[in-house]
């Protein structure tokens, strides 16, 4: 009975001494553990960036090119190309229309003071731009009186209007247009994420990253095409106005010559 109880008791103390070990050893493991997933966390996204391989910026804008899809993205791409050939053509014009209406205006009253109105008419039709041609129009009349004159240089002013301003409707309807081919390709690329969500039965990233990829892509695209022609469409409207504010400058004064003209003859 002696030994039997001294075995007992000899087990128990073992048994108590392996369960401290086991809680000793426990917050030891934890620690391990913890550092080791610390150890392999993701990186940061600056440290993911430097680790990637630079790629060109063709080549970038070549694959997204093909991620969009190229249905929609070869139309935006059309927006823009049509839609800059008309801006380039309407800032050429406009650039080539500019005269100095100042020294026009000089060389008008010294042509009428010296030559009458026929060198007017000369000096006229020897300068180009939409000014000139408005004082041509308006001397071909005033045999007519200074009161006709007015009315043509004021009803070929709208024509010259038009002219520079030919073109820009196009150019608008092509900023409408590039968002709207971005959105309708969002909406077509979120029923092919849908689709696929259905076609799987599960929601998961992979499942919806390619239709959200197609959506963003062509939403970007006709973004940057629309504030793209934007910018040069507000740039023409510029020069329109001014070298509207000229031609109505040089109008008035145009005639006032002729009135001083009339009073001397």
């Amino acid at each position: 009975m002696f030994l039997a109880v001294a075995a007992a008791m000899a087990i128990s103390a073992n048994y108590a001494f392996a369960q401290d070990e086991q809680a000793a050893e426990e917050p030891a493991a934890v620690e391990a553990v913890e550092a080791a997933e610390e150890d392999a966390a993701p990186q940061t996204l600056a440290e993911l960036t430097a680790a990637q391989p630079e790629v060109p910026l063709h080549q970038a804008l070549k694959t997204k090119f093909i991620e969009g899809g190229a249905g929609f993205m070869s139309l935006i791409i059309l927006c823009l190309i049509i839609g800059l050939a008309l801006a380039i053509e309407r800032i050429l014009f406009l650039t080539f229309s500019k005269t100095n209406t100042k020294a026009l205006v000089e060389k008008v009253e010294e042509a009428l003071a010296k030559g009458g109105v026929e060198a007017a008419k000369d000096v006229c039709r020897n300068t180009r731009g939409p000014v000139a041609s408005i004082f041509y129009q308006g001397l071909l009349r005033y045999d007519q009186g200074v009161d006709v004159v007015e009315k043509t240089v004021v009803s070929y002013g709208s024509v010259q209007m038009s002219e520079m301003e030919n073109g820009l409707s196009w150019i608008s309807l092509f900023i409408a247009i590039a968002p709207s081919l971005g959105f309708l390709g969002t909406v077509i690329g979120m029923i092919q994420a849908f689709d696929a969500i259905q076609a799987a039965g599960d929601i998961s990233p992979n499942v919806v990253a390619g239709g959200m990829k197609v959506a963003l892509i062509t939403t970007v695209g006709g973004l940057i095409v629309a504030m793209i022609l934007q910018i040069f469409y507000n740039y023409i409207l510029a020069k329109i106005d001014s070298i509207t504010i000229d031609m109505e400058d040089s109008s008035i004064c145009l005639i006032d010559a002729l009135t001083k003209f009339n009073e001397k003859k």
